[in-house]
């Protein structure tokens, strides 16, 4: 017994001693609880809408007031036309827009109906029935204001709501532009992270920097088959939407796999960066999931909508490279959208890269030579 309580106390004293495994044991349960208890909202705050008044009457005044002023809702456009709806909606901002219809106020007192089209960005079908569900819970409030105010001919709105880009609502193509951008993170960092910590720790590193090529030489040789690996994977990825859930593809191919490219080599960046801070496979391994995968899963827009996260973590979010490769990607399948509608988020990625690019690479050598 004495023996066995030894062996219990050695063990303690052990975890206790390695700052890795204490990390592990109560680092990531923190990150983890952190990330999940603000991340995970099903409620929708700030989510950018626009307007068409064909009337500019005073009730249609008094329900966009009513919309302006909602928590859920940020009042983001006025548009003229229908011609400008699948605009604004190509930007990727805007989440919805409501249309009321000409004479509105007088369609309301006369006839007692009046029609509101509701028209919402579907590349994320939960977000887009929430945000449909809000506008229809403000539009029959009002309804009901107005009918306990005692009008001769109750009054009735009818919304007539509309789905862009996903009418059907299929989960599969918001998931699936998503995990085109999770698999290039998992093969592109995590493999590269691993790959040249192994060589560290098996000391071959030291080796071939003593050879005759240069370090930033070995980094390219080091990743150019994770590149290769992952464009395979980005093609197997098309080809298994289209054929098999029948994912649309709208836009351009070639864009398509420059926004892709551009990506991976942002991804086999912060692998570099990662393997040359870490000292063995298992803490690059940690530190891929913790500080890549799990942001990328959960402050990207993968699976919950940004803007119904705290302004801190939506501010961490613009520094997460999948949030801007996935306003590319559903935008390039979903609605056709080109550099054109695109060249904000594809500055701010390739910025982002050329960032990691050079932080990897002078911190590479610094720890390695």
């Amino acid at each position: 017994m004495n023996a066995f309580m030894g062996f219990v106390v050695k063990e303690f004293k052990q975890i206790y001693r390695d700052t890795r495994t204490l990390v592990v044991l109560f680092g990531m349960p923190i990150i983890m609880l952190t990330l999940f208890g603000f991340a995970i909202r099903n409620e929708v705050s700030n989510a950018k809408i626009g307007v068409l008044d064909l009337s500019k009457d005073e009730v249609t005044r008094e329900l966009i007031q009513k919309l302006s002023v909602s928590k859920a809702f940020e009042l983001n456009a006025y548009l003229d036309n229908y011609d400008q709806i699948e605009e604004v909606f190509k930007q990727g901002e805007i989440k919805e827009v409501v249309v009321f219809e000409n004479n509105f106020a007088n369609k309301l007192v006369k006839e007692g109906k009046a029609d509101v089209q509701v028209i919402t960005d579907a590349t994320d079908p939960n977000l887009a029935n929430i945000v449909q569900s809000y506008t229809g819970a403000i539009i029959r409030d009002y309804v009901q204001e107005i009918n306990d105010n005692g009008v001769a001919v109750k009054a009735g709105i009818q919304p007539s709501v509309q789905m862009m880009y996903n009418p059907e609502l299929k989960s599969v193509n918001l998931f699936v532009p998503g995990l085109i951008a999770v698999i290039l993170m998992l093969i592109s960092a995590l493999m590269t992270s691993i790959s040249i910590t192994r060589e560290k720790e098996m000391g071959n590193m030291e080796i071939l920097l003593v050879s005759p090529l240069k370090p930033h030489y070995i980094i390219i040789g080091k990743v150019i088959p994770y590149l290769l690996l992952s464009v395979v994977n980005v093609i197997t990825i098309l080809v298994l939407a289209k054929f098999i859930f029948n994912v649309p593809f709208n836009g351009s191919y070639g864009f398509f796999f420059f926004e892709s490219i551009l990506f991976i080599v942002t991804a086999l960046a912060l692998g570099v960066f990662i393997s040359s801070v870490a000292q063995n496979q298992q803490t690059a391994m940690m530190a891929s999931l913790a500080g890549l995968l799990l942001p990328t899963v959960l402050l990207s827009g993968f699976i919950f909508p940004v803007e119904s996260m705290p302004l801190p973590l939506q501010v961490v979010s613009n520094i997460i490279p999948a949030k801007w490769f996935l306003i590319i990607v559903r935008s390039i399948m979903l609605k056709g959208s080109g550099l054109l509608f695109l060249w904000k988020e594809t500055l701010i990625l390739a910025f982002i890269a050329l960032a990691f690019i050079a932080l990897s690479l002078k911190k590479f050598k610094v720890r390695l030579q």
